[in-house]
C-alpha cells in the first residue's frame, strides 16, 4: 500500500503589508483533514511543518473585507473583528469599529508602518 501523501502546495501566499510569503495548501473554510473546524473565514492555509499529525495547520492569512488586499494574521499587518481587516483600513475606519478596539489600535501606534488603505490592483 502507498504512504499517504503529503500535501502540496497550491500556490505561494503574499501579504501585501509586510511581504510574508509562504506555500499554502488550501484556501477556503473548511481545512482538508481536520473534522469539525470551520474558519469564520475564507483563509490560506498551509500544513504545520512543526509537527507530523497531518490535522494540524497554521494559517497564513485571508483577504481585507475592505479593500481585498491579502493580509498575514500578524497583528502588525491585519485584525479579525467579524472580518478581516487590514489595519490601513482599520484605521482610516477607525470610528466605525468598537471602543475596544479603537484603544487597542491607540495602543500599537507607535510599532505601525505607515500603509494607505486603497483598494489594490491585483492585475500585476
Amino acid at each position: 500500500m502507498d504512504a499517504p501523501k503529503e500535501a502540496q502546495p497550491t500556490g505561494e501566499f503574499k501579504c501585501q503589508l509586510c511581504g510574508l510569503t509562504a506555500p499554502y495548501t488550501y484556501y477556503g473554510q473548511k481545512p482538508p483533514n481536520t473534522r469539525s473546524i470551520v474558519l469564520l473565514e475564507d483563509s490560506y492555509v498551509m500544513k504545520d511543518p512543526f509537527t507530523p499529525d497531518k490535522d494540524k495547520f497554521l494559517i497564513l492569512g485571508s483577504h481585507c473585507s475592505l479593500c481585498s488586499r491579502s493580509v498575514c494574521v500578524g497583528t502588525e499587518c491585519s485584525l479579525f473583528y467579524s472580518k478581516r481587516f487590514c489595519l490601513p483600513c482599520v484605521n482610516e475606519n477607525l470610528k466605525a469599529f468598537p471602543l475596544e478596539i479603537q484603544e487597542d489600535m491607540d495602543k500599537r501606534k507607535p510599532q505601525q508602518k505607515s500603509f494607505s488603505c486603497k483598494k489594490t490592483d491585483t492585475r500585476t
